[in-house]
């Protein structure tokens, strides 16, 4: 059948073995470079991801671009997008595929090293700032890049739950005045 269809079982075989592969290193790719990688593209991002996708694309298919191929390519990749979604339901699995939350400004503090680490610039923040309405420095409680690569940013004035900062990375460097007493 496979055959007939433009497509050998090795070939088929090949396709499935790239596909899980190649996903593989996007996803180490993807934690080792950190979550600002896929966020909010740019257009230059999207061009890259575009380019990227048909690096990707012709890797997995190799010789044999036909409609089975593809078909194979689409499915293997589906499959894998679920077993990853499974895996996130527990803690190993989801510390395996996710990358964690930082803390990067605490108060009206940057912190740099959280920066640096996750390869966010300063001016990202402060356009996501202005983007959410923050007018001065004093009005940040703490900004958080989290796991999805979106920036968060909490505001003063309402004081922050514990367990909102719970596996932050750096959750110990907002201020305490800016946490909700635990006895409340």
């Amino acid at each position: 059948m496979w055959h007939e269809m433009g497509l050998t079982w090795a070939d088929a075989v090949r396709v499935v073995v790239s596909t899980v592969g190649l996903y593989l290193l996007m996803l180490t790719l993807i934690r080792v470079m950190g979550q600002r990688t896929m966020a909010r593209l740019s257009s230059f991002d999207l061009a890259a991801a575009v380019a990227l996708g048909a690096v990707i694309g012709r890797a997995i298919l190799g010789y044999t671009p036909t409609f089975v191929a593809g078909a194979l390519g689409v499915v293997t990749l589906l499959v894998l997008q679920a077993v990853t979604g499974q895996l996130r339901r527990f803690p190993r699995g989801l510390s395996a595929v996710s990358n964690r939350a930082y803390v990067l400004m605490a108060g009206e503090r940057t912190v740099m090293a959280n920066l640096r680490r996750t390869h966010v610039a300063e001016h990202e923040i402060t356009a996501r700032l202005r983007l959410a309405g923050i007018r001065s420095w004093s009005e940040v409680a703490c900004v958080i890049l989290e796991s999805t690569g979106e920036i968060s940013i909490m505001r003063r004035g309402v004081p922050i739950e514990r367990g909102m900062l719970e596996d932050v990375v750096g959750a110990d460097l907002v201020p305490a005045a800016f946490l909700a007493d635990p006895r409340d």
